[in-house]
């Protein structure tokens, strides 16, 4: 990888960790902490949070018609979901160990807590469920993808591409012979579980 790609591939990583440090100082301003992996509020927050719950009915008066219409149309893609979900952890569990890449964990990216939000009504917690999930599975199944590219073909487009995954920076260049050839099984290396690229 060229010296200026490598240092600005570090500048984002620490910019990253910047903002991630920014959300953590922005959830102790909403008085949260976690225990054993939950994220717990102070009782005055927890009263706030219920009292400011929408109650369902005029929830749902409030709701446009044409919203109501588009739902089961949202809610039908739970199918294609599912299905892609079970299909992409089946060929992780499958190719995975064959192709020596390490596994991408699930609970990693789909995460269910913000159901638990206590100003959050009946259907906004069912929302944020699906959300979830959906938002969840498809960066999961990025990730499979993307370690798959690694793997079998990193190389970078001739064009410039939209919404390009992480690893993409690290891609040879378009038309790098020599670098594809030379430094493809470093590259495959990278995405080797630790101790099959430590050769334990």
């Amino acid at each position: 990888m060229q010296p200026i790609v490598s240092q600005l591939l570090d500048r984002m990583k620490e910019l990253q960790d910047e903002l991630e440090d920014e959300f953590d100082r922005r959830r102790d301003e909403f008085a949260s902490r976690m225990e054993n992996g939950r994220v717990v509020f102070e009782a005055e927050v927890r009263r706030r949070h219920a009292e400011l719950k929408a109650r369902l009915a005029p929830y749902l008066l409030e709701v446009r018609p044409k919203v109501l219409i588009t739902a089961p149309v949202i809610y039908s893609l739970i199918v294609p979901f599912v299905l892609l979900d079970i299909l992409v952890s089946l060929y992780q569990a499958v190719c995975f160990p064959v192709y020596g890449i390490a596994k991408v964990e699930r609970r990693a990216y789909i995460v269910f807590d913000r159901h638990l939000l206590a100003y959050l009504n009946a259907i906004e917690k069912m929302n944020c469920l699906y959300c979830s999930y959906a938002n969840g599975l498809l960066a999961y199944v990025r990730e499979i993808a993307s370690r798959t590219e690694q793997y079998w073909c990193p190389i970078k487009h001739a064009r410039r591409i939209a919404g390009a995954h992480p690893r993409y920076p690290g891609f040879f260049e378009y038309g790098d012979a020599e670098g594809y050839h030379d430094d493809l099984e470093r590259m495959r290396g990278a995405i080797m579980p630790r101790h099959v690229a430590n050769g334990d």
